[in-house]
């Protein structure tokens, strides 16, 4: 297995662009848990099915595949169904970024970014957490403007996920993704640097 730093932080925190900063920085893949899920939710993957079973056909295309935006309207507003689909979905990303993982060479350094990083187990798979913060109102902003989501979808995707209260003490380095992009840069720049010369000198 590689080097791994595991990227966390709520939705729309800015995992994204420092996943690709640390790429500059000279880490060799970098992995979004959450195109992972997307692939798991195509037709006729074994995870689609089992939603279907779970959830029903309201949450399907007719190609077989999972409605992701119908999905996430019952899950985001019902924390028992948020469980529900966790289960189905946690333990089949696990093994789907196991092989990911796999075309990276034993001394480079992989990325993964999953919103459920700690709760999901993946964090296992890291020699370092990484936890991004920014104020809610630009959560928010970038929702509405990325996504195309209304105010009250946004909110309820902001509130369906854990605080960073009780993260903090789960991870390794905080990353204030609240200000300039040249001061997020310099904040990934010195984590990797620590990292490196822990894990890799």
């Amino acid at each position: 297995m590689p080097y791994i730093i595991g990227l966390t932080g709520n939705i729309a925190c800015g995992k994204t662009a420092v996943g690709h900063i640390l790429l500059e920085l000279g880490a060799e893949r970098y992995i979004d848990a959450d195109a992972v899920v997307h692939r798991l939710y195509e037709s006729a993957q074994p995870i689609a099915r089992r939603v279907e079973e779970v959830f029903g056909a309201s949450v399907m295309v007719a190609d077989g595949s999972v409605n992701r935006k119908e999905l996430g309207n019952i899950v985001f507003h019902d924390p028992e169904q948020m469980k529900r689909l966790e289960g189905i979905v946690h333990p089949a990303v696990g093994e789907a970024l196991v092989k990911e993982l796999a075309p990276v060479s034993e001394t480079g350094i992989a990325i993964i970014d999953a919103v459920k990083l700690l709760e999901g187990g993946s964090g296992a798979l890291c020699q370092s957490k990484w936890l991004l913060t920014c104020p809610q109102e630009q959560q928010l902003a970038r929702l509405m403007a990325r996504n195309g989501m209304s105010k009250e979808d946004a909110l309820a995707r902001i509130h369906a996920q854990t605080p960073n209260s009780t993260k903090l003490a789960l991870v390794d380095e905080v990353i204030d993704n609240g200000g300039t992009l040249a001061e997020t840069r310099q904040q990934v720049a010195a984590a990797f640097q620590r990292f490196r010369q822990k894990f890799t000198v």
